[in-house]
């Protein structure tokens, strides 16, 4: 059978759900995708598993343990993956595409405000009351990922050593999750076993569906086989889809250029955002603020707030790093047009690698499953991460609660420490009142950022005012 014939073939769905019915069902889930990963997995599963009846429990779990596995944001590839198993390429594209679809939009439009209307004192306390919020909400993070990850006393000793090693002695974040890889890696081919208890995904949803019972079945898709051919010639497209335009700049307009160095760092980035959204945030943050200084500590936190409270990948916050640098270094091009095209520029060469790694090794996902020395990796190097996001919350902690820093140095260490007569009395109290409600009270994370941001908004108004 030819190639053609064989996709005309798999356009007819023989599960029974037809491309304009899945592509209704993507963009409400996108929709929906509030709350960081945890939040849009949940999502997925609760309309994708449990009420549309797709694809069943093991599946769903199987799909996400690979997508674990990857660099990137683990919820749009899982979108990908459903997407494509339902509907083939076109599927996977249109799923992962609508899922970044409305963050992007929307980080866009608060970015144009952000730059325009920034100095208004109803703007500023609303950024002001978002940072306070972000930081308790990143520490949240650290311990609902700590749970998970550090199940003995091995993995709590990785992630101790992965805070030390990238907070006082500035290793970085790609070194820490190669290492942590490594040695994972290694101990879980050697069958030690705090290595092989680590990793996976438990129990998603409440209601569990058996894949017998799923519109998909427990059969594997004729599509969905392994297919060498098939898998290299999809990834020489994404690939070139992805480098091509970076060489194009890099001719064209240099390495010094900022969007050639915004290209090269941020798919950088995409290679090894293992870990989830927080980790890799550590990273660009330091980088964005230290090294590039595209961006501030507090214009980075102000990013965050408007990634959290928008749907889409919590990752999606790079695209206002990007935005912002373009904006200070426009070149020959107006401002506001320079920002706008480095804020899709950030987007495309983050996002782009995430249907590449789901075209191309999706099929093979059985045999990685099934690869326990593979699982003892990331088992690694999630107790890994706890350390980096810990190093993340620490680092935010001093910016937003605290307006001046001294550089300390100390047995070969060097770290930023706090003047504590400079404390942000407003911050502190806001931070507090954030705690108190998403700890002591259980409240979700959109209700505390939204009571924040107008905490916030009052606040400066009083002061305006007073």
């Amino acid at each position: 059978m030819s190639d053609i014939a064989a996709t005309k073939m798999h356009d007819e769905p023989s599960h029974g759900v037809s491309f304009g019915e899945a592509m209704k069902v993507w963009a409400r889930v996108a929709a929906l995708s509030f709350g960081g990963p945890a939040g849009q997995i949940a999502v997925m599963h609760r309309i994708i598993v449990e009420e549309k009846k797709w694809i069943g429990e093991n599946r769903f779990l199987q799909a996400l343990n690979y997508c674990t596995l990857l660099p990137g944001p683990e919820a749009q590839q899982l979108a990908i993956y459903i997407g494509w198993l339902m509907h083939k390429t076109r599927g996977g594209l249109f799923a992962g595409t609508l899922f970044v679809l409305p963050g992007l939009l929307a980080i866009m439009a608060l970015s144009w405000i952000y730059v325009l209307l920034g100095r208004l004192t109803i703007v500023e306390g609303l950024f002001f009351g978002l940072k306070a919020a972000v930081l308790v909400i990143v520490i949240e993070a650290v311990l609902r990922v700590g749970r998970r990850a550090l199940k003995n006393t091995v993995m709590v000793a990785l992630a101790a050593v992965s805070f030390i090693a990238i907070f006082f002695y500035d290793v970085p974040f790609p070194i820490i999750v190669l290492g942590a890889g490594v040695i994972g890696y290694v101990a879980g081919s050697a069958g030690m076993q705090p290595f092989l208890s680590a990793g996976g995904h438990g129990k998603v949803g409440d209601k569990q569906v058996a894949d017998r019972d799923s519109l998909l079945g427990e059969e594997t898709p004729e599509h969905a086989r392994p297919n060498l051919r098939w898998s290299l010639s999809i990834a020489a497209v994404f690939l070139a889809l992805w480098l091509v335009p970076i060489a194009v700049l890099y001719l064209t307009l240099g390495g010094d250029n900022v969007f050639t160095k915004i290209a090269v760092f941020f798919s950088k980035m995409a290679i090894v955002t293992f870990g989830g959204a927080y980790a890799v945030l550590a990273y660009v943050a330091q980088q964005a603020v230290e090294n590039y200084h595209w961006v501030t500590a507090g214009e980075m936190l102000d990013g965050l707030g408007m990634a959290e409270t928008t749907p889409g990948p919590l990752i999606m916050v790079t695209q206002f790093v990007g935005f912002l640098g373009a904006w200070r270094e426009p070149g020959g091009l107006p401002p506001l047009l320079a920002a706008t095209l480095g804020g899709v520029l950030t987007t495309w060469v983050t996002f782009v690698p995430c249907f590449l790694w789901i075209f191309f090794g999706a099929p093979f996902v059985e045999a990685l499953r099934a690869n326990k020395a593979l699982g003892a990796a990331l088992g690694a190097i999630t107790a890994a991460v706890v350390g980096v996001i810990l190093n993340l919350a620490v680092w935010f902690a001093l910016h937003v609660l605290f307006a001046k820093l001294v550089p300390v140095t100390l047995l070969g260490a060097s770290f930023s420490a706090p003047i504590l007569s400079s404390i942000d009395i407003p911050s502190a109290v806001l931070a507090a009142a954030a705690t108190v409600a998403i700890f002591r009270f259980k409240l979700g994370m959109i209700p505390v950022l939204l009571a924040s941001a107008l905490a916030g908004m009052a606040y400066y108004l009083a002061m305006g005012s007073a």
